[in-house]
Parts: structure tokens; sequence; C-alpha cells
């Protein structure tokens, strides 16, 4: 209209304000749980209208339908996906710890089949959902107009459960996101009651009591650190194993069965998964796959080949599918209406302040009722006991506002008092009716001091909040499901191989390969052998050994440096194959080359390492001092200039040590006689008679190669 007024509007502002807006109704009235209650609107509104429709536990199941048109109608303007969603979910026993609702029908499963539509299943509240919304008609929660304010709903349940931690919750708001694993509601009950006995409980205190996450699907936590980094900041990562065992088959073979999942795993997709991997060849051993499951629990049987071995092949599922899962715990709920990251405690402290307030109201209005009915007992009692008195202004009165007020004058009554005599049916005239009257009365008044006292001492209203969480304990409570693994270590490439012995072969220009022992079979007297190994011209080979797939292999180099490589690093080939230069499997500098190769299983057992030089020198270093692989290698031995490492073996410090040179000069001497030395201290040359009179007549020249042998000091 042309008179009407326009005011402009940076959109900048106008879009910052909106999207402000919309952010937050989506934060506060959708996607983010109460840290009281636990519940996002959806799931308070479909309890709250469950109970409305008197859908209680030991009555008859209705429609979800039913209850969805309800919730719809009445009290969530949205579609009806949601709200069916949100009721499917409060009763799968695989997706809430403690289930909300109880159900009957198909309401879909651990494979991700979907539930059936709303109008083939039915529902009704679980018993526990009753302590959720135990005392809402006493005042105990503040009410809030509908979405077209013709009725009413709670703002939060009064529940007596901590069903925040309990069942846990997950939502994406906009620019934040909540994903709170469930728990144990015995551990919470006493973390709660030592919190209540104890307001000063540390943290450490209370994760002693509340372990970690307890998953409705059971199986394993890997490691505590996620869950005391989750616990202390309100943020972690926890590791979630499914559980496996192996059993024995007919026939020597054996088989991986899974009974149990980590949480949120579709179980379907896992053995599709595990079968597709099987095809592929990323996973060895995995003969036959079959999902025996049925009502009583997960079976799925892993047929494992002919040799195979069981943790191998779990380890690579482990690695490789859902077996292993990580839960991002992010600890984020509405307090005063305001979305923040809290502790453990801070989520146990808010709800003990929650009880203190809902059992404050609630005896705040058993008090305002008491009162009521002792000013009505007494004027029933003061009635019985002027009763001729009573009959008589009855009798004489022409109307019952007369009468009314005849009995407010006469007897000092109010008007409720008077009301109520006036009510009050023939029967409790007799003595007997009378005597109650006044016992009645008597209680009554013993009632308002208690609750009067309850409501002066801070003590007594923790001791009832204490005495409700210990009776929510004794009825609902139940033993861990998931078990927390507390000593782990991260999966290596050594767990996903077999521990077998391999041939390894080392040529003098450089070339490394092994082979499987098994390849090399035993000959009998008369046997021709066999090609070992295929060499270039004018090569030949310089070292073989049988080592672990899980040894290390220390190479020395010329120049003093000392690389590293596991045995399964090396390229596998069969006997005749050429192997692979080590130049392209180790990062060795400009005129550096392997001069020996030590194979070693356990650096802890001991030992040591010991090295013999160009320049006839030695030195004794103890093996542990090359325990720590670095990328590039470190320094292994000092070396003056123009001096070459020639060899070096592992030894035990009590052998005897024999040097022979190209030149067929040879010395002798015990082990003993050389002193252990640091890793990248230099050589020294031997200080006996014996050792001057060898480099005499050895001289470094003659040096270019040499023998280091050690044998038994007998």
């Amino acid at each position: 209209m042309p008179n009407e007024r326009q005011v402009p509007v940076p959109i900048e502002e106008e879009m910052r304000k909106s999207y402000l807006d919309y952010a937050m109704s989506v934060i506060v009235g959708r996607a983010l749980p109460d840290i009281r209650d636990g519940l996002k609107p959806v799931h308070r509104r479909v309890l709250y209208a469950m109970q409305e429709l008197g859908l209680t536990w030991n009555r008859a199941y209705k429609k979800s339908a039913r209850v969805v048109g309800e919730v719809l109608g009445k009290y969530h303007p949205h579609g009806d996906s949601p709200v069916y969603e949100a009721l499917v979910r409060m009763v799968q026993d695989f997706s809430l710890r403690y289930p909300l609702v109880d159900g009957q029908g198909n309401f879909g499963s651990i494979d991700g089949d979907p539930p059936a539509a709303m109008r083939y299943t039915e529902t009704r509240l679980a018993k526990i959902a009753h302590e959720m919304l135990a005392d809402i008609e006493k005042d105990t929660v503040d009410f809030a107009p509908n979405f077209d304010e013709s009725l009413q709903e709670p703002i939060v349940l009064p529940t007596r459960i901590p069903n925040l931690l309990v069942n846990g919750s997950a939502g994406i708001a906009v620019g934040m996101a909540t994903n709170i694993p469930p728990h144990n509601l015995s551990e919470v009950v006493d973390g709660l009651v030592a919190l209540i006995d104890r307001p000063d409980t540390t943290l450490e205190e209370l994760m002693g009591i509340i372990t970690g996450p307890d998953f409705p699907t059971r199986g394993y936590i890997y490691g505590t650190g996620g869950i005391r980094e989750a616990y202390t900041t309100g943020r972690g990562t926890i590791t979630l194993r499914a559980k496996a065992h192996a059993e024995k088959l007919r026939g020597g073979r054996e088989a991986i069965i899974l009974t149990e999942l980590p949480y949120q795993v579709n179980k379907a997709s896992l053995i599709e998964k595990i079968a597709e991997l099987k095809r592929e060849k990323k996973i060895d051993g995995i003969a036959e796959i079959r999902d025996e499951s049925n009502r009583e629990g997960i079976r799925v049987v892993l047929e494992l080949g002919r040799g195979e071995i069981p943790q191998i092949a779990m380890n690579q599922l482990y690695k490789h599918t859902q077996m292993q899962t990580t839960f991002g715990i992010i600890m984020l709920a509405l307090v005063d209406r305001r979305p923040q990251i809290v502790t453990l405690k801070e989520m146990l402290e808010a709800f003990v302040r929650f009880r203190r307030e809902i059992v404050t109201r609630r005896t705040r209005f058993d008090l305002a009722r008491a009162e009521e009915r002792a000013h009505i007992l007494a004027g029933l009692r003061k009635a019985v006991e002027h009763l001729d008195l009573v009959i008589r202004l009855i009798r004489q009165a022409e109307s019952p506002d007369a009468a009314r007020d005849a009995l407010m004058s006469r007897l000092d009554l109010s008007e409720i008092q008077a009301r109520a005599i006036l009510d009050m049916r023939l029967q409790r005239l007799t003595q007997l009716e009378r005597h109650k009257v006044v016992e009645e009365h008597e209680q009554t008044l013993a009632l308002i001091e208690e609750l009067k006292g309850i409501l002066a001492s801070d003590a007594k209203l923790m001791a009832i909040i204490k005495q409700e969480l210990l009776t929510i304990k004794e009825e609902y409570g139940d033993a861990r499901r998931t078990e927390i693994l507390t000593e782990t270590t991260e999966l290596t490439i050594e767990d996903l191989l077999a521990d077998e012995e391999m041939v390894v072969t080392i040529t003098r220009s450089g070339y490394i390969k092994r082979t499987h022992v098994e390849a090399y079979r035993s000959q009998r007297r008369g046997g021709k052998g066999v090609t070992g190994m295929e060499t270039k011209e004018e090569d030949v080979v310089e070292d073989l050994f049988v080592a672990s797939t899980h040894s290390f292999l220390l190479f020395f180099t010329n120049l003093g440096k000392v690389h590293w490589l596991k045995v399964h690093e090396i390229p596998e080939g069969g006997r005749q194959a050429k192997g692979k230069a080590m130049v392209n499997l180790l990062s060795l500098g400009e005129g550096e080359r392997v001069a020996t190769c030590v194979p070693v299983r356990d650096f802890g057992a001991g030992g040591y390492v010991l090295f013999a030089t160009k320049q006839g020198r030695v030195k004794k270093t103890e093996l542990d001092a090359y325990s720590h692989p670095r990328a590039g290698g470190i320094q292994a031995i000092g070396l003056d200039d123009g001096d070459e490492v020639m060899t070096a073996r592992r030894t035990d410090g009590q052998r005897e040590v024999m040097i022979a040179t190209r030149q067929g000069m040879i010395i002798r001497f015990g082990e003993d006689q050389v002193r252990s030395m640091g890793r990248s201290a230099a050589a020294r040359a031997r200080g006996s008679s014996t050792s001057r009179r060898a480099a005499a007549t050895a001289p470094s020249s003659a040096c270019s190669r040499c023998a280091l042998a050690t044998t038994s000091s007998s």
C-alpha cells in the first residue's frame, strides 16, 4: 500500500538476527536434552501424552498411531515421522539402556530392519517411565502453554531417575552436537548417594564409582583414557570392541564366534563388510560366515580355514571392520536453557539440585493440601462435639445458606468448614465415624508437623532424596553389561600377521629376500639339493639365517649407522627369486652400504653387539641401546677417519672371540676383556701384547675384509 511505512534494514543485520533466532530455536526446542530429565521436547511430550491417555505399564496396549496423533494434535506441531521415530527409539532395547516405552510388535532390529508402520504396533509406558512422571500432579514442575495456547504442557519432567546419564542422548543442533553414552543405573545412583553424603567428593572418587559407560549391546570398552578425558573435560573418545572368542570345530578347524557388538553397529552391515573383505582377500583365513542369531542373543560364526590362527584373524577384523569402533563423547546439555558442556560431577550435581527443587515443591504442595484438610477436619470435629446443636440449627434453617450462616455464627466456623458440615453424610454421625474424624484430624496435624520439619531441615530433605534413589536402584538396578579393559595396546601390524619362521637371504651386492621355511623341504641321504636363490653374475650369498616374521633385523652399515626393518617388511619371494635391493628398503646415505645384519626377537633378553672394524678395532655395546628405531637410522659406533665397520655379531658377554683377516692372520681373546661402551663411542684397539702382535703382522691395509666368530668359552 502507498501509505505503508517501510523501514530499510541492512540485509547482514537481518540475516544475523534471523539465523540466531533459528539456531536457538533448534538448540533449545528440538536437538539438545535438558540436563534435568535428559529428554528432548519430543520425547518429553510423548511420555506426557501417554500418561494423559492412561497407558500405564499395567494396563492394555494402545495403537502407536493413537499416541502419535495425541502428541501431534496437542503438543508437537511437526511431522508424524519424527514423533514415531522418537517413540520407536524409546522401545528399542538395543538403543536405550533402560527403555522407557513397552512395545508390542515390530520395532526394528539390530540388523537395521525398519519398524512396522504405526498402525500395526502397540505401546504403553514401561514401568520405569512412571518414575520419570512421578508427582507431576503436585506442582513439582512448571507448565507452559502448548503451540496454540489451548493446553498446558510440562517444561521438564520431575524424574526420579538420572535419565541423561543412564540412557544417554544424541543430537545435532546448529553449530553444536551432543553425544552422551548410556551408563549403569546402579553405578550412577551410587555416585549420586556419595555426592549427597559428601558434597566435596572429588571427580577421581566419583570415577571410582562410575567406572564408565554401560552400553545396551554389551561389548568391551578398550582403554580408560577416553573415559577419564570425557568425565574431566566433557569431551573424549573411547574405543569399543565386539566380544568374540574362538571355538573348536569338528575336523580340527576353528571358528571365531561374535556374541556382542559395539554400540550402534548394524549387525547385517558388519557381516556384509566381512564378506566383502573376504572376497577381496583383504582378510585371510575366513572360509565361511554364518549368522546364527536368534531371540536369545547374537551369534555370528566366522569359520576359519585349516591351520589358521584365530587371534590373527580377530585382530584383522578389529582393524578393518566395525568390530572395533570409536565413540566420541560430547557431554553437551541445556543448563538453565543454555547449551553447556559439563563434566561428570557437574552433571550429577545438577541432578541433585533438581531433585532438591522437586522434593521441596512436592513437600510444599503436600503441606498446603494437609493444612486445607486439617482445617476441614477441625470443623467436622467441632461439629461432632456439638452434634445436638448442629442438628437443631440445620432443622431450624429455612435454606442451606441460612444453615451455613447459623453454623458459622454459633460455632465460629469458616465458610469452608460450614459447607463441609452440610455436605457430611449421615453415617458420619455414628459413634465409629465420629471417632475416625478425630483420629484423622490428629494424623493430619502430625503430617503437617512432619512436612514443616522437612522444609526446615536440609538434612531431612537430602535424606528423602537419598532414600528415593536407593529405592530406584533396588527396583531397577542391574549388573554392568559392558566390560572395561583397562590395560590395552594399539594394534600393530604384528597383531595382524602370524608368527612364522622365515629364511632370510642376503647377497654381497645388497639384495635381500625372505622365503617361508617350508619351501626348503627336508632331504635324505643322496639328495641333490635345490636352488635357494638366483643371483646376478659375480654375486654370491653372503648371509642366510632363520628369523620370525615378528623379529627385528638390525642392518649395520660400513659408516657405523644402524637401520631397522621387521622381517615381515622384507619382500617375500620363492626359492628362485633374486630378492630386492636393500637401497630401496633402507634410507642409506651416499657411499653407505650394509656391512652386516643381526636378527633380534626381543631386545629385553639382554646381551651385546660386538663390532670389528677395518682398522682392527673392536667395540661391545649392550643390545638394548639399539631398541628404539628411528627413520633414517642412528649412529651405532663412532669411527676414525678412513675406518669402516666390517662385521658385527650378537653375543651374551661370555664368549671367546676370534677375528681372522684377509691375509690369514687370526686373533683370539675372551669377550670379557672388552668392556661395554655407549652406542656412539668409538671402537678401541686391543691393548694386550697378543693384539699388538696381531696388529703388527696384519696391517690395516690387509683388513679390507675380516671374519668375526664367537665361540663358547668352554
